[in-house]
């Protein structure tokens, strides 16, 4: 198969190319299952776009070259069949109009006293007093976070801490870019890791902990949801992965949270978040639960009883 090239560089231009982008329209109503899926895939590449007043909606891919592009195509294709026309369009990008884009459409945001700023307002942007600050690069891997998943499991960290005043322990189980481990190393937790079952992302991760100044500060390591969470017992566990994912692995999740600790999950579809509950409940019902709702999805915060509480319970 072939892209559609819908537009190329000018010849004799001086810019160079370096990225290539995939762009196909998608039905209105598909945008909930897209999104869904690309959770799964845990490919940042991709990112759907939605017009709500035109009512049309586009599934937008960036990536290093053309091959790349349609081999990831193809990939997705599998995913959403009947959803992607057989062949989309397809342009090669100049660095600087992917920069230029990103400068438009990102720019800085806090929730509490953290900060998560684009680079490029590194020079400018004055840290409050007291306040925490991510740089992020929101290239091929980083993202901006801005998804509400992401953000879903920011407030709950930003809260925690403030509640709290440190927490000893995080773990993000399926770090992605390791976005909210090094959120939660910069807000001053102490024994920050996170962990995925792709190289890349730990690599990308590892990346990113050094553009913030936590290279080796935050672990980042390879594992799944069994490996990665062996041996852990931690104050804080972030799980952003998909509804079916966590159900399945609630025992691991759980059996990973220190006594008083707190496990947060995301990734949640609102229509999905009373199953997850549910499930969660029924394997251990002594633990508290409370949700919260952004858009179209939600996390789900379960909060382990001390060590005590438990002893006195098996004893009833």
């Amino acid at each position: 198969m072939r892209f559609r090239i819908a537009t190329t560089p000018a010849a004799g231009m001086s810019c160079s190319v370096s990225l290539f982008e995939i762009k196909a329209e998608i039905p209105i109503n598909a945008v909930d299952d897209a999104d869904g899926t690309l959770l799964e895939l845990e490919n940042p590449g991709w990112t759907v776009v939605e017009d709500v007043i035109a009512g049309k909606a586009w599934m937008v891919g960036i990536f290093a070259t053309e091959s790349e592009a349609l081999s990831r195509w193809n990939e997705l294709l599998a995913l959403l069949p009947g959803l992607l026309p057989g062949v989309p369009a397809g342009r090669a990008l100049l660095d600087e109009e992917w920069r230029d884009s990103y400068k438009r459409h990102f720019h800085a945001w806090k929730f509490g006293r953290l900060n998560w700023v684009p680079v490029w307002e590194k020079e400018q942007f004055i840290v409050p007093p007291g306040e925490a600050v991510l740089w992020l690069d929101p290239g091929l891997a980083f993202g901006t976070g801005n998804h509400e998943t992401t953000r879903l499991c920011v407030e709950r960290l930003v809260e925690l801490v403030q509640d709290k005043g440190s927490i000893e322990t995080v773990v993000d189980v399926g770090c992605g870019s390791g976005i909210l481990a090094l959120s939660a190393a910069k807000l001053g937790c102490r024994r920050v890791s996170g962990f995925d079952n792709d190289p890349e992302a730990v690599r990308v991760s590892d990346e990113n902990a050094t553009l913030n100044g936590l290279g080796g500060i935050v672990t980042f390591y390879q594992g799944d949801l069994a490996t990665g969470l062996a041996g852990i017992s931690a104050e804080l566990v972030f799980a952003n992965i998909l509804a079916d994912v966590l159900m399945r692995f609630a025992r691991e999740l759980t059996g990973a949270v220190a006594p008083s600790g707190r496990l947060v999950l995301s990734g949640i579809l609102a229509k999905e978040c009373e199953q997850v509950r549910a499930v969660f409940a029924s394997i251990l019902p002594a633990w508290s639960v409370e949700s919260r709702t952004m858009g179209e999805w939600s996390d789900v915060l379960l909060c382990r009883p001390p060590e005590a509480t438990r002893r006195n319970e098996r004893m009833r």
